[in-house]
Formats: structure tokens, C-alpha cells, sequence
């Protein structure tokens, strides 16, 4: 299912990745202690243009797929929620980013 923005609902587990020859950027949206459903978790680069974006499913996750380097990842929730944060990604390592909205 997707809404209007395009990005597809889904989410990801998050236990048993490996990196391998990868940079992952991951994370999972909570709300009072509970995963957030429908929240949208952006990654842009170093210039700030749009690079992808993914919607939060029941386990209120997301993951991304980095080349090495920094990135701005921006969530976004109801409520007015918006929260920003920059990341290193680095190949065969799996950055994780814990949000509370």
C-alpha cells in the first residue's frame, strides 16, 4: 500500500542484517515506547537533495542502503513530528538510529 507521497509501507526486520560489502542506515520510529506506524524516514545526501524515502510499517522500521559518507537522515510523524539527524555510513557497517516522536 502507498499514499500519495509514493513511498510504500512495509517497514523492515532489523534483527539479522549483515552489512557485508554495504553501508546500511537503519533505524525504528517509536512513540511512547511503541513502534509508530506511517512514519517516513527520508535520506538525502551531503547537499541535501532527496535521495529515498520509505514509510514505517508495524515494527515502526526503516532501512537504507548508503554509499560511504554523510548523510542527513529526516523523520517525519504526526503530530508535527520532525527530526533530523546526520549519519556516517561506512561500507560493512550498520548504522542504527533510534527515533521517539
Amino acid at each position: 500500500m502507498s499514499d500519495s507521497c509514493g513511498a510504500p509501507e512495509g517497514g523492515v526486520a532489523l534483527a539479522d542484517v549483515d552489512a557485508g560489502n554495504q553501508a546500511v542506515i537503519q533505524g525504528t520510529v517509536t512513540r511512547e515506547g511503541q513502534p509508530l506506524r506511517g512514519a517516513y524516514a527520508r535520506l538525502l545526501n551531503s547537499s541535501d537533495d532527496f535521495v529515498g524515502e520509505v514509510a514505517t510499517g508495524d515494527e515502526g522500521t526503516f532501512r537504507f542502503f548508503a554509499a560511504d559518507g554523510e548523510w542527513k537522515l529526516r523523520v517525519l510523524a504526526s503530530q508535527g513530528f520532525t527530526g533530523e539527524y546526520t549519519v556516517t555510513a561506512e561500507v560493512g557497517k550498520v548504522i542504527d538510529v533510534q527515533v521517539e516522536a
